[in-house]
């Protein structure tokens, strides 16, 4: 028997719902492999209204890592939340020896808030060491307005706009995750191949408990690249494959709600329209 093998370079979320935890959990359900590089480890106290800590592990430890996971030949790479300049140019090297093409990019940025400026540096590490390798990047409105340059993104031309410019740093596939702060009747993304922008929309489930979404989708298409799937149907698949996630969420606390992962096996998929723009 053959399987596919899968490797996130990513946080770990302690509480389960998102980085490393979802990324594993996403390649189980595609059937494949999945290996971790852990590089931040994310916790939550639930004494002070779930205040985030963020320990970044040492270079020469994930280095360590990613020699061991390389050792068994990955099929494809994604990327999750990389906490440091010197971890991203880590993670862009690891990649680089590895020699694999399958390569998901979900550019984690670390904010508080969507209006607050991040590290400069930070955002010209990913475009230097991560958008150059990547065969899809799966920015949100957030850090697709910070990699394009433009801004706050508010509209579908603004997203093709930016998939534009970050297309143009090097990343052969952009998709832009329209998410609840897009003003649109439906659930709305936007992937464009470099030619082609293409929209994809399901029906907007109206809920909170979307913890781990963005990790979720970007790992479904990394478990697809590995099992074949051409890049269009790999994400195309994923969209499905959230859309049902998100529609199942589930409350884990008073806190936060994570996606259902094994969503799409049990109950099926919501529909995804896809439309050229």
């Amino acid at each position: 028997m053959s399987i596919k093998k899968t490797l996130t370079i990513a946080g770990s979320d302690t509480s389960g719902g998102a980085g490393i935890q979802a990324d594993l959990k996403t390649f189980q359900e595609h059937g494949t492999y999945g290996m971790n590089v852990l590089t931040v480890v994310a916790t939550m106290d639930p004494d002070n209204g779930w205040s985030h800590g963020v320990f970044s592990l040492p270079v020469d430890e994930i280095k360590r890592q990613a020699k061991t996971a390389l050792s068994t030949n990955v099929d494809a790479i994604k990327t999750g939340m990389l906490s440091t300049e010197d971890i991203i140019e880590t993670a862009g090297k690891i990649i680089e020896e590895a020699g694999v093409q399958s390569v998901v990019i979900d550019p984690v940025m670390v904010c508080k808030g969507e209006d607050e400026v991040l590290n400069p540096g930070t955002v010209d590490a990913m475009i230097a060491f991560l958008l150059p390798r990547a065969l899809v990047v799966t920015p949100n409105l957030f850090e697709a307005g910070q990699l394009s340059g433009l801004g706050a993104l508010k509209t579908i031309e603004d997203m093709k706009a930016a998939a534009e410019k970050i297309h143009a740093l090097g990343a052969k596939n952009v998709v832009i995750k329209g998410g609840k702060q897009l003003k649109h009747e439906k659930a709305v993304d936007l992937f464009f191949d470099g030619q082609t922008h293409i929209l994809l929309e399901t029906e907007k489930t109206e809920t909170t408990y979307n913890h781990g979404a963005g990790c979720t989708f970007a790992a479904a298409i990394t478990a697809n690249l590995a099992n074949g799937l051409s890049v269009a149907d790999s994400v195309f698949e994923a969209k499905e494959f959230v859309s049902a996630a998100i529609a199942h969420g589930w409350k884990l606390n008073q806190y936060v709600g994570p996606v259902l992962h094994g969503a799409k096996g049990k109950f099926g998929a919501p529909e995804v329209t896809t439309t050229t723009v």
